[in-house]
């Protein structure tokens, strides 16, 4: 894949707008662009604030079912802003933390906005998840934070994060996960507005039972299966109303966040974050 092949029309109206310096904007997607948790969902549209703290509190939950602490090197892919690997130099030392990307533009705000301390090094680079530029077996810790749905096969990433990482090592993710009976009717993810709509390709349909093989298959052992979807729903009332705000009229926008919330509030889209352990042997 190329930077060519992707069409991610909500990246081109975030990084619009935070050129305008809408300051709503810069406060709530920033740093992170990616679902909030909340450990007590409030009631209500939460506030611009809020929500990044609610973004932040997700990507924690990420890396630490990944096993992360000090001295590591710790691949991000799908890195967006660069809001993990801020957190990660925020909270960790003796770190070498690597953001990958296929997206330019967003890799050069990631420079821009987040700069190494506590004896960290950073690096931002441009390359396609399912062709990892790395050597195998240099990193101890994989994340793929709500991205993996863009990727073109959810298998061959896998590979190229078992290959990369080191072993003992850990990979950890977070995924809208269809329940098995659900599966069938998620074929409409690979059409419209899915395929090319406001947020670009997403694939939807892969099961926990499908993690669950594909990991097995890669020499992969798994660590954590967490359902946070009732801690994600207050994401939704704040999307209808930042759109509202910034008078967003794409139809696939609305309709793509209209299916996701509403499969999730009927249970049959789950937000799950996993994690697997890389054995010393297949």
């Amino acid at each position: 894949m190329t930077f060519e092949d992707i069409h991610l029309p909500y990246f081109d109206l975030l990084l619009a707008q935070l050129e305008q310096e809408n300051t709503k904007l810069e406060l709530a997607f920033g740093r992170h662009v990616h679902w909030g948790y909340w450990s007590e969902p409030p009631q209500g549209v939460v506030s611009p604030e809020d929500f990044a703290q609610a973004a932040e509190n997700l990507t924690k939950k990420i890396y630490f079912a990944a096993n992360t602490k000090n001295n590591q090197r710790i691949l991000d892919v799908g890195c967006g802003f660069g809001g993990t690997i801020a957190s990660l130099n925020e909270n960790f030392s003796g770190m070498e933390l690597i953001g990958l990307n296929i997206d330019i533009r967003q890799l050069l705000r990631a420079q821009e906005k987040v700069k190494a301390h506590s004896g960290n090094t950073i690096y931002f680079e441009a390359g396609d998840a399912c062709a990892l530029p790395f050597p195998d077996q240099s990193f101890d810790v994989v994340l793929a934070v709500e991205c993996i749905f863009h990727f073109p096969e959810r298998s061959k990433f896998f590979a190229e994060a078992w290959r990369v990482l080191k072993p003992g090592g850990y990979f950890a993710l977070s995924d809208f996960i269809p329940q098995n009976f659900f599966s069938p009717l998620t074929a409409f993810s690979s059409g419209w507005p899915f395929a090319r709509g406001f947020f670009g390709r997403c694939n939807l349909q892969y099961t926990l039972a499908q993690y669950r093989s594909l990991a097995q298959a890669m020499g992969f052992k798994g660590r954590i299966e967490k359902d946070i979807t009732e801690n994600t729903l207050p994401t939704y009332s704040f999307l209808r109303a930042l759109g509202g705000e910034l008078g967003i009229k794409d139809l696939s926008a609305k309709v793509e966040t209209g299916i996701a919330e509403w499969t999730s509030r009927l249970g049959l889209l789950r937000y799950r974050i996993l994690s697997f352990e890389k054995l010393k042997s297949k």
